[in-house]
């Protein structure tokens, strides 16, 4: 009787190896690479951003295309973060590496408050002209590209600050008629 089982179980054995074969013996399905999206399907806007000049003593416009954004805040955080990326041009970043748009509330007298990354407070580097050049950029770069922003004010972090680098006051709105 032993040896009937042990017959059975080989035989069941043989069986499922047979119907199991072709399914094994089965070429990998090959699955095609997605498909890049229609380059032509994309919307982009010309922004304009604002760096320092390779002397250090202006700032220089360097023209470019973003991704058009429906949505006022991804529009914002573009523009932040092509300026936090630097030049393509002959220009010298301005933004301390890692600065980013944390969230950005505009009011109805055009009051735009730009909620940014630590690291922009604790990134930043140098004196008076620097801190000048930064916050020139900054202004420039939002207020050319976004028309209803009036005013800006800038905090880091959820918390307002008084300044930069010592230099320019940051606790209050700033016009960016100011900033030319």
């Amino acid at each position: 009787m032993r040896i009937r089982v042990l017959l059975a179980v080989g035989l069941v054995l043989i069986g499922v190896a047979l119907l199991a074969r072709p399914w094994a013996q089965r070429p990998d399905q090959v699955v095609p690479p997605p498909a890049a999206p229609d380059s032509a399907a994309v919307r982009v806007r010309s922004v304009t951003l604002w760096f320092g000049s390779p002397e250090g003593d202006s700032l220089v416009a360097e023209p470019r295309d973003l991704a058009e954004e429906p949505e006022f805040h991804p529009r914002l955080a573009g523009l932040i973060s092509a300026l936090e990326q630097g030049p393509r041009g002959a220009g010298v970043r301005t933004l301390p590496p890692g600065t980013a748009l944390l969230h950005a509330y505009l009011d109805d007298a055009g009051l735009l408050t730009l909620d940014l990354s630590p690291a922009f407070r604790q990134g930043f580097v140098g004196g008076a002209r620097v801190e000048e050049l930064v916050i020139g950029s900054l202004v420039r770069t939002v207020s050319m590209n976004t028309p209803e922003a009036k005013r800006i004010r800038i905090v880091c972090g959820g918390a307002a600050f008084s300044t930069l680098g010592g230099h320019f006051p940051v606790d209050r709105p700033l016009d960016p008629d100011d900033w030319p």
